[in-house]
C-alpha cells in the first residue's frame, strides 16, 4: 500500500491532499524554473500527481464530501502541448469543488473541444497551456466557437505558464487563473455570470 492511499485510508482530507500536492508541485516548478532541480526531477514529481490523483479522485468519490453539482466542464491542454500536469491538477480541484468535469486529456485539437461542446453543453470550457507556442492554440478555439455561433453559449477560462490576464483579455477569455485553486474560484464566479 503506497503513502497516498494509506493517507487517505487514515482520514487525509483529499482536497487537503490535493492542495498539498499543488503547493509541491508549484514549489519544484519553480525551482526548475530557476535551475536548482533538473528535467528528472520534475519528471519523477509529475510520474508521483499521476499516480496520486486517480486515488484522490476516488477518495473524494467515495466521501460524504462531494457537494452538489455546481455545473459542466469541459477541460483540456490544447492542441500542440502535451503536458497535463497543471490541468490534471485543475480538473481534480473542479471536480472536488463540484463541478461535473469532462477531461478532454492532452493535446486537445479545436474540433474536439467544438465537437465535446456541442453534445456535453458546458457551462465553461477551460483550457490550458503549457507552452509559449501553444497558447494562440486557446484564441483559436475561442475564434472556432464564434465562427460556430458557440461562444456565448459557454464561458471560457484559461491558464498555463505563458498565459496572463493581458492574454486572456487578449483572445477574448472570461476568465484567467494563475493557479490551480484561483481557476476553481474563477470557474465558480463564472457560474454565477451564467
Amino acid at each position: 500500500m503506497g503513502l497516498k492511499t494509506l493517507a487517505i485510508k487514515n482520514g487525509v482530507d483529499p482536497i487537503n491532499a490535493t492542495n498539498i500536492l499543488t503547493e509541491g508541485i508549484r514549489i519544484i516548478g519553480d525551482k526548475f524554473g530557476s535551475g536548482e532541480l533538473y528535467l528528472p526531477d520534475l519528471v519523477c514529481a509529475s510520474e508521483v500527481l499521476k499516480k496520486a490523483f486517480p486515488i484522490i479522485n476516488n477518495a473524494i468519490n467515495t466521501g460524504s464530501k462531494r457537494p452538489a453539482s455546481l455545473g459542466k466542464v469541459v477541460i483540456g491542454t490544447v492542441y500542440g502541448d502535451l503536458h497535463s500536469i497543471g490541468k490534471d491538477i485543475v480538473s481534480t480541484l473542479l471536480y472536488a469543488a463540484g463541478f461535473e468535469v469532462i477531461d478532454l486529456g492532452i493535446n486537445v485539437k479545436c474540433e474536439n473541444f467544438l465537437k465535446t461542446i456541442k453534445v456535453q453543453k458546458p457551462a465553461i470550457i477551460a483550457m490550458s497551456s503549457l507552452l509559449t507556442t501553444t497558447a494562440m492554440e486557446q484564441k483559436n478555439v475561442i475564434d472556432s466557437l464564434k465562427k460556430e455561433g458557440l461562444r456565448e453559449k459557454v464561458k471560457i477560462l484559461v491558464g498555463g505558464s505563458p498565459i496572463n490576464q493581458e492574454f486572456a483579455d487578449l483572445i477574448g477569455a472570461d476568465g484567467y487563473g494563475a493557479a490551480a485553486p484561483e481557476g476553481v474560484k474563477i470557474a465558480k464566479k463564472l457560474m454565477w455570470m451564467n
